[in-house]
């Protein structure tokens, strides 16, 4: 293949719910398709398919399936790869990585790459499958696999995700004015690494809001909604008034962003905080909340927009964050000079478009050193063990009661 042609490539986010990893495999396919690649979309449904098709990008639903990793998907990826001539599956997460590698395996034109973006890497991923991960720390721990590891750091597109980008028609939506102090988080509401902080900031607004006038705004969907919505409805019926509201999915949250006047959140999500020049509270668990600024950048870029703390205590926790957020709201100033160099820290680093140019190689590269088909079966038949030895795991952990939905977004690295 040369240097020049054009790639053609499937991306297959792990699901269509509204998520940073998701975000950043549809984002960095859309500035993959406008360096002159052809790139379709492969996926279950679900809200950000409207993401996709606002960005032009050819959407192709999965085959419907109840197992995962699925030998009907990998089928129908494969069928899709013939008729699209894909030079390369890329799958997001280890469930769509391992159908990529099966619907790649056994043909010398097709390559099969990863990303992980969760907080650790799934043992099990073929040896030789490139790999692509959010953070340094976690490329260091992958330094002894067979396969390239390569880091791409979670991409911001600072043209679309900037200041001005309808924060006020935001606060008018929700009835909100320019007076009021508006606490934004954007996450998925997931049990595993999200749950606690988001509890222990509307707990914690709940207090804050009988000495202080502000709103906690929670957008974002999952399997912890029910646990997020008894919280918030306990924190507004003491209070006597709505001090946290809930959202729920919006195919484009940069209006809640913007109309920030401090953001709480992790990930990707983080970065997109920073591209609107808000002051962010990193979240992670363990009572873990710290401010972003001068001191505690280094920190962060070394181990992702995340942080386990050393104390569970949910009164502790809650005075942390009360304690960062306090200060803020009655300082624009700070808030200002906070959101400057967060902005400058995004346009600086994570641009989409330094990430597309970083993908496309990494691409090529997978093109080019592609294994052999008996090295392919034997990392497929090893990889295939590692699943089931893991599924049985799980259903372990279940007959005990302790299992958990996003396993290896459960386990920091």
């Amino acid at each position: 293949m040369s240097e020049q042609q054009p790639l053609r490539v499937i991306v297959y986010p792990h699901s269509m719910e509204l998520g940073g990893s998701q975000m950043n495999a549809i984002d960095i396919a859309g500035a993959v398709r406008d360096l002159g690649h052809e790139v379709t979309v492969y996926a279950e449904p679900g809200v950000l398919v409207e993401r996709v098709r606002a960005l032009g990008l050819p959407f192709v639903e999965a085959a419907p399936s109840r197992v995962r990793p699925s030998p009907g998907i990998a089928r129908h990826l494969s069928r899709l790869s013939r008729d699209v001539g894909a030079d390369v599956l890329h799958g997001y997460e280890w469930p769509p990585a391992l159908e990529c590698y099966a619907a790649a395996a056994g043909h010398r034109d097709r390559a099969a790459v990863v990303t992980v973006m969760s907080m650790a890497v799934a043992p099990f991923l073929p040896a030789g499958m490139p790999l692509v991960v959010g953070t340094a720390h976690l490329q260091d721990g992958q330094r002894g696999r067979r396969g390239p590891v390569d880091l791409i750091e979670p991409p911001v597109d600072t043209v679309t995700d900037a200041p001005g980008t309808g924060g006020g028609e935001f606060r008018a939506r929700l009835g909100v004015t320019a007076d009021v102090p508006l606490l934004v988080v954007v996450s998925r509401l997931a049990r595993e690494l999200k749950l606690e902080g988001i509890l222990t900031a509307i707990r914690a607004t709940g207090r804050l809001a009988a000495a202080h006038p502000l709103l906690l705004v929670v957008v974002g969907d999952g399997p912890a909604r029910d646990e997020v919505a008894d919280a918030a409805a306990k924190a507004n019926a003491e209070a006597g008034h709505d001090v946290v509201r809930l959202l729920g999915s919006l195919p484009d949250p940069r209006g809640a962003y913007d109309a920030a006047d401090v953001v709480l959140g992790m990930g990707g999500s983080a970065l997109r905080a920073l591209a609107f020049a808000k002051p962010l509270v990193v979240q992670g668990e363990r009572g873990f909340f710290e401010l972003l600024t001068p001191e505690s950048e280094p920190t962060f870029l070394r181990q992702g927009w995340y942080g386990v703390g050393g104390d569970a205590d949910p009164v502790a926790a809650e005075d942390r964050f009360i304690g960062l957020v306090r200060p803020l709201l009655d300082d624009a100033d700070r808030r200002r000079e906070l959101g400057r160099a967060g902005r400058s820290l995004v346009e600086s680093r994570f641009s989409l478009e330094r990430a597309a140019h970083l993908q496309v190689e990494i691409y090529r590269d997978a093109c080019r050193q592609r294994d052999g088909l008996a090295r392919t079966a034997v990392d497929g038949l090893v990889a295939a063990g590692g699943v089931v030895a893991h599924k049985v795991a799980r259903r372990v952990q279940r007959a005990r009661g302790a299992s958990r939905v996003d396993d290896f977004n459960a386990r920091p690295a």
